[in-house]
């Protein structure tokens, strides 16, 4: 038949989320099951989030703050608050997840229905680089599962304080863009997901991503360049009088981080004088991302260790980031180590 489909392009094609994940575990036992729910729910929140954000002029209350301040002491703006409700809503009467813990919540949301046969913890950043919902730009959504361990009977989740992000089970990210992309890792590789409106399903894009050694993107913001320690400045100078290296940055964490993730290079949040330890969440944010470029081959750091072998002081814990291609993320720690060394 000359106008058969190719077998290959068909199975792809077949390959949804769900089918994946039980794929990757080799098991259709009641853990792997769990676990593909999980990611199905995932996923199901990222349609919901992806069709307010196609529709958000359209719809009130959408744009816009709310003229609240969430626990970090930010702005909340309304996707903020609407994006962790879709989290909590599909999750809840699931049996999946007994609790889910936001960096817009203050403490860690119990599911009590869920808790007797859910043995699991969601963790994610509902909607990252908020700032672009009004003015239309991508933005993105970070989770990672981890297993619950403990009775936690105080409902102060000790467990997630006591664990470095090796412990996580599975971490990744939606980037809702011109298209809406899902991508994951079990702790077997990186995969890509496309959501394909006509079918509703986030179908197989690409299997066992790579990130570059080396790329020529660094990604910064360097309005904060004479806020930095002078380590970090001294490296954005030597990539200004390097050829081959190319600024790029998008107010968005997780749009930043697919560039690199494809491409190569690195993306910098450094702590600054007024906010040494940045802004950005562990638990929530550079942990799962470390866990996902790790598996990609890539390097995620503080500037001093891997973001994987830190153990949180608090639930809200904020760490300096430094991610992407491995290359590239040991030159940036060779300013720093450089810097200490001069000091000491």
């Amino acid at each position: 038949m000359p106008n058969a489909i190719p077998e290959h392009s068909l199975d792809r094609d077949c390959t949804t989320l769900a089918r994946h994940v039980l794929q990757q575990l080799q098991s259709f036992g009641a853990d792997a099951q769990d676990l593909s729910a999980i990611m199905g729910r995932i996923a199901l929140a990222g349609k919901l989030i992806a069709r307010r954000l196609s529709r958000a002029g359209l719809v009130d209350d959408a744009l816009g703050f709310t003229g609240e301040m969430n626990v970090q002491g930010e702005s909340v703006k309304k996707m903020d608050v609407y994006a962790n409700e879709v989290f909590i809503s599909v999750f809840k009467q699931s049996g999946l997840v007994c609790r889910l813990a936001s960096e817009e919540m203050e403490k860690p949301y119990y599911i009590p229905e869920n808790c007797p046969i859910g043995r699991y913890t969601l963790l994610y950043d509902p909607i990252d680089g908020s700032s672009n919902v009004d003015i239309n730009l991508n933005v993105g959504s970070i989770f990672a599962i981890r297993q619950q361990s403990g009775d936690d009977l105080d409902g102060e989740a000790q467990d997630l304080l006591q664990q470095t992000g090796r412990t996580q089970i599975a971490a990744g990210y939606i980037l809702y863009g011109p298209a809406t992309i899902l991508v994951y890792s079990l702790g077997a590789g990186v995969h890509s997901f496309f959501l394909d409106p006509s079918l509703g399903e986030f179908i197989l894009a690409q299997e066992n991503i790579r990130i570059p050694v080396h790329g020529p993107i660094y990604s910064a913001n360097e309005g904060n360049f004479w806020q930095w320690d002078e380590a970090i400045r001294d490296y954005t100078r030597y990539v200004h009088r390097h050829e081959g290296y190319t600024a790029r940055y998008s107010g968005a964490l997780v749009g930043d981080i697919h560039r690199i993730l494809t491409q190569g290079g690195v993306f910098l949040y450094p702590g600054t004088a007024k906010n040494p330890e940045g802004k950005l969440r562990l638990l929530y944010e550079t942990a799962p991302l470390a866990f996902l470029v790790e598996q990609a081959g890539g390097k995620a750091s503080d500037g001093r260790q891997s973001l994987l072998d830190l153990i949180p002081g608090r639930l809200h814990q904020r760490t300096p980031l430094f991610i992407g291609s491995p290359e590239d993320v040991s030159l940036v720690e060779s300013f720093i180590q450089e810097r200490e060394r001069r000091s000491s």
